[in-house]
């Protein structure tokens, strides 16, 4: 290999995480998430830079999970779903308050150029494809869940008809 480009070495290691993580999204729908080795290891074979750097495995485990306290790196392009798995972040994903305003996806201008249709699929399948609302309480999504049972009575009358034959 001849020696790397300015774009390879201007590749910050958050970055490198995010474009494996999206990389390994896309070559498996199928899957929610990946290990950290998994994603370390797609970035090795993906050779952004010409070596992997050290950095990458603590990025994946530390600095840019949203879910974790800033460490120091306060990036938001993970979310820990495990102790040991990542998913890429989407808007509306629990994050602690002190990575609030962090960076979530690569700049186009801080990438090679050969990535940028990530950030467009990361738009347009993977936030918006989704069955999932992240963030979304679970609980007020119940709301309005069974309302077909009593829509033709009062729901006072539908109480009084559940409770005949109580004493």
């Amino acid at each position: 290999m001849g020696a790397p480009s300015s774009s390879q070495l201007s590749v910050r290691v958050a970055d490198e995480v995010w474009i494996a993580t999206a990389l390994l999204h896309r070559e498996h729908p199928e899957r929610k998430d990946f290990t950290i080795t998994e994603i370390v290891d797609r970035a090795r074979r993906e050779q952004i830079t010409q070596e992997l750097r050290p950095g990458v495995q603590v990025h994946a485990s530390q600095h840019c999970v949203a879910n974790r306290p800033p460490n120091p790196g306060r990036y938001r392009m993970l979310i820990a779903t495990g102790r040991a798995t990542r998913r890429l972040f989407r808007p509306g994903d629990p994050y602690d308050p002190k990575r609030e305003g962090a960076k979530t996806t690569p700049s186009p201008e801080e990438i090679p150029s050969r990535y940028h249709e990530l950030l467009d699929w990361y738009q347009a399948e993977y936030v918006r494809g989704t069955d999932e609302t992240p963030g979304r309480d679970p609980l007020l999504a119940l709301r309005g869940l069974g309302r077909e049972l009593w829509q033709n009575e009062d729901a006072d009358e539908y109480v009084r008809r559940l409770r005949e034959g109580w004493e």
